[in-house]
């Protein structure tokens, strides 16, 4: 993705109701996989696809540790997006 696409990704992130009410933050409780994959660096399709059936299976998360369990997200992942994660609105 080239750096004009990006930017107007994030401008339109950040027009979007839910960034308005969330300011850089995305519900892991909530959110389906497309939002998790365009919020948190580091996080695709395939990832977000697991946080959702993580969660699905297991119930919801309650703290960033919870996260570990989901199969492709590591410390890295977690040190990256740890102020965008958010477990309730």
């Amino acid at each position: 993705m080239n750096t004009l696409s990006r930017l107007l990704l994030v401008g339109l992130i950040a027009l979007s109701p839910l960034a308005l009410a969330l300011p850089g933050t995305v519900n892991v409780n909530t959110a389906g996989a497309e939002e998790l994959a365009e919020a948190l660096d580091g996080v695709g399709s395939a990832r977000a696809a697991a946080i959702v059936e993580y969660r699905e299976k297991y119930g919801e998360f309650v703290s960033l540790d919870d996260l570990l369990d989901v199969r492709g997200i590591g410390e890295a992942v977690i040190d990256a997006n740890k102020e965008r994660i958010a477990f309730s609105d």
